[in-house]
């Protein structure tokens, strides 16, 4: 089942009507989101990424999704309607009408689609920096969808050089994110993550993650980083909204296991 401006459907007797300016101008975004136990995680952040996108965007949101209640319980319901207990869920939003460039309404329309979700954790062995796209910063680089094409080009570059994840940079060299996820690394007890003028999405793990480091009076530091500064961690993990996972090694260098006390502090995000 999917839901299509809160009616609930069978994929079967869905049609996407037209125009459609998300198809025409990829005029919207979308958000990818887990519901575990009726319950969705991190729904306050992924509200407050949608409605600076829909800022941005000049689109007002739906009212089924335009607070962490009602984003929530819509999309939990879907969960449920697919007797799913672990569901991974992707909510795509678009402007509404036809028309040209010139937006005609602020208002809305969106599709939200569910599938089982199982987590993996499990140390990335082959990692390295991509070498044919670089991140790029916009007004809407933040959020996702606008600037999609890039991870599909990331992903396709990693699929052919057979990497297990792939680290995106601007095109002056600083670390943004890697392909599916934001990247974090720990050195002298110090966390740092690459700062959204390096193009990378705002993701609302990775808010999570400095909002605990911080809480916890860890030092956190988010700026414009070099390639060898990366290189020079001690310990390297990705973090996004299914999974935390470590990085084993990024072109043959080698890192160490996340030390046990982070362990513990990310395994409670």
């Amino acid at each position: 089942m999917l839901l299509f401006n809160g009616e609930l459907l069978a994929p079967s007797n869905f049609v996407l009507p037209l125009p459609n300016r998300g198809l025409a101008f990829g005029d919207g975004f979308f958000e990818t989101l887990v519901s575990t136990g009726g319950r969705l995680r991190y729904a306050a952040g992924h509200l407050a990424r949608m409605q600076r996108a829909a800022t941005a965007l000049y689109l007002t949101l739906p009212a089924a999704l335009a607070t962490t209640e009602a984003l929530e319980t819509t999309l939990t319901r879907l969960a449920a309607a697919n007797h799913l207990p672990a569901a991974r869920l992707r909510l795509q939003l678009w402007r509404a009408g036809g028309g040209r460039y010139t937006p005609p309404t602020a208002a809305a329309e969106w599709l939200a689609t569910a599938e089982p979700f199982v987590a993996d954790e499990a140390p990335l062995q082959l990692v390295d920096f991509a070498n044919d796209t670089h991140s790029l910063f916009s007004p809407l680089s933040f959020c996702k969808g606008p600037q999609a094409w890039l991870y599909v080009r990331a992903a396709h570059e990693r699929q052919q050089r057979g990497l297990a994840e792939i680290i995106l940079c601007d095109a002056a060299g600083h670390v943004a994110e890697a392909g599916a996820a934001g990247i974090f690394w720990v050195k002298a007890n110090v966390l740092f993550t690459p700062a959204l003028a390096s193009g990378c999405v705002a993701g609302v793990r990775r808010a999570e993650v400095l909002r605990v480091a911080r809480a916890q009076g860890i030092d956190c530091r988010e700026g414009l980083f070099l390639r060898k500064e990366l290189i020079a961690a001690e310990a390297v993990f990705t973090a996004n909204v299914a999974a935390v996972r470590a990085i084993h090694s990024i072109n043959n260098k080698l890192f160490n296991p996340l030390p046990t006390p982070w362990q513990r502090l990310l395994s409670g995000l």
